[in-house]
């Protein structure tokens, strides 16, 4: 009996034990944020800024792997608003992705409390408006996502980090903007580029440390390159994948992506220039700020460095350098490399082709000739209280077929558990960035002219990295694949705002016959409802 006793105390020991480390590690982090409008002078004339609780950008949102978020954001504007968490696969909740498919906009004087999880992720990302084009004017800050302390990462812990949000940049309000969009036209160039909301400012650092360099691709539509003054820049890590750790003097970080470099503070001490300029464009801007050595008492002198000298083909073998990490882990102990995606058959092949057509006489832009129009009922909350003629699943073709453009809500029909190849068919002669929500994927391959199958004998089907945001090179094509193991109704977009605006998107419904909640949540019982859903019960 005394044994029996022993053995049971034991057990329940042990499960509270389990319990408390699971408690430990899997924190709940509430906030509260309010977006209102604020005059700033970025360019150095007034205009009107989104801030999150006062700050442009907003507040950098810290967290850990498994970390769960409880944000309750308050809409003080003059427009319905989203948030959406560019990187964050909200696992099994596409509820909280926070775009027009799966969302009702938060009214005016109104708010919203997302509840997501960090949930097996590490790495750099980013937050912003979803919805009108209020990205155009603020509202976006830093994701950061740390790794738990019982695992480890293949680098030394640095000195501290720095988080740099990059973009291009209007002295136009977002209304003006989308009154162009509106018109049949398009955006003209930005004003200039700026770094975290400025012209000019400064990081400081200790002499013989190392420092993280978290830099975000904020802006509308430009590519930038990224570069520091004598010093050279170590990759460790790419919207989640740990990476080979190359060194770079400059570094192209095109619309939407994020990455994480180690700089170390190895020169004389004095200040140095730290560098953004635009991409592949024909009008050229560059935004600088300083690299501070704490003991410096040299200003920053000398010339700018230049961007590289190489263009498109330049940028296309940089990208090829990124590559998976195979030893090393990401957000769980077992390395990356373990998961051999090569090796997997492809269930199905999605091709699809950007436009910019012109419908009843105005710019559109398009995915295999149809462009893309939100309903006024989120598409998730059409397909969960099954609402007739918000969407059908024969929108859009697999492939591009020459049609003719028009206008529609394209949803691509999906199963879960699909191993599917996209490939991005860029025939304009401009940059595209292409994002997935709810999903990595492996970049497997890059190419000049037209994707055919041949082409598959091209692809890295070892150590290609996975990440959210892929670019697509003018008159080009860019080959990925995706596990869909994540169900739900995800966005395909192009992260270039004003293509997203004008209809270049399209979402996966990656549906599972059988409802259990091993797959995906229930609708939060605080979901908004608007449109065709309006009135129902969660």
């Amino acid at each position: 009996m005394g044994n029996v006793t022993l053995f049971h105390l034991i057990c329940g020991i042990f499960i509270f034990w389990s319990v408390s480390l699971v408690k430990a590690e899997d924190t709940y982090k509430y906030f509260t944020w309010t977006a209102t409008y604020g005059t700033l002078y970025p360019l150095g004339v007034p205009q009107q800024v989104i801030l999150i609780n006062g700050q442009f950008p907003g507040p950098r949102l810290d967290l850990v792997t498994n970390d769960n978020v409880i944000l309750n954001l308050i809409n003080k504007l003059d427009e319905p608003l989203l948030l959406t968490w560019n990187g964050i696969k909200q696992r099994k909740n596409s509820w909280q992705d926070g775009v027009l498919g799966t969302n009702c906009p938060i009214p005016i004087n109104s708010n919203y409390t997302y509840k997501f999880q960090t949930k097996d992720q590490i790495g750099s990302y980013t937050y912003f408006p979803s919805t009108q084009l209020h990205r155009a004017v603020g509202g976006f800050g830093a994701l950061n996502v740390y790794a738990r302390s019982v695992i480890p990462v293949p680098y030394a812990k640095p000195a501290g980090d720095f988080s740099l949000l990059i973009g291009d940049w209007y002295k136009s309000s977002h209304k003006v903007l989308r009154q162009i969009l509106d018109s049949g036209r398009s955006l003209p160039y930005p004003n200039d580029l700026l770094i975290n909301g400025q012209k000019q400012s400064t990081f400081s650092g200790d002499q013989g440390k190392t420092y993280m360099f978290r830099i975000s691709n904020v802006g509308l539509k430009n590519s930038i390159n990224f570069r520091i003054q004598g010093h050279k820049m170590r990759v460790v890590e790419i919207e989640g994948s740990h990476v080979l750790q190359n060194f770079y003097d400059s570094l192209d970080v095109h619309v939407g992506q994020s990455m994480s470099v180690l700089v170390t503070l190895d020169q004389p001490p004095k200040d140095y220039y730290i560098v953004a300029s635009t991409r592949f464009s024909r009008i050229s801007f560059t935004a600088t700020s300083v690299l501070h050595y704490t003991n410096s008492q040299t200003p920053v002198s000398g010339p700018v460095p230049p961007a590289p000298t190489g263009q498109m083909h330049w940028s296309m073998l940089q990208a090829r350098t990124f590559r998976w990490n195979l030893t090393s882990n990401a957000a769980r102990p077992n390395p990356q490399g373990s998961f051999h995606y090569g090796k997997i058959t492809i269930s199905r092949t999605f091709v699809m082709a950007n436009s910019a057509p012109l419908i009843n006489g105005k710019l559109r832009y398009a995915v295999n000739s149809v462009s893309y129009v939100n309903p006024d009922t989120p598409l998730k909350l059409a397909d969960h209280f099954n609402i007739p003629g918000v969407f059908n699943l024969n929108s859009i073709q697999t492939y591009p077929s020459g049609g003719s453009p028009n206008l529609g809500t394209a949803v691509f029909p999906t199963s879960h558990h699909d191993f599917i190849e996209i490939v991005f068919q860029n025939d304009e002669a401009t940059m595209q960035s292409w994002h997935l929500d709810g999903y990595d994927f492996w970049v497997v391959g890059f190419g000049s002219g037209k994707w055919t199958q041949a082409s598959r004998n091209k692809y890295n089907l070892v150590d290609a990295l996975t990440r959210h945001t892929t670019q697509v090179y003018p008159k080009s094509w860019t080959a990925i694949l995706v596990s869909l193991d994540n169900q739900g109704m995800w966005n395909l977009r192009s992260a270039m705002w004003d293509r997203q605006y004008l209809g270049q998107q399209v979402y996966l419904r990656v549906y599972d016959p059988t409802p259990s909640l091993a797959n995906e949540y229930d609708i939060p019982t605080n979901a908004l409802l608007c449109g065709k859903a309006a009135g129902r019960h969660t």
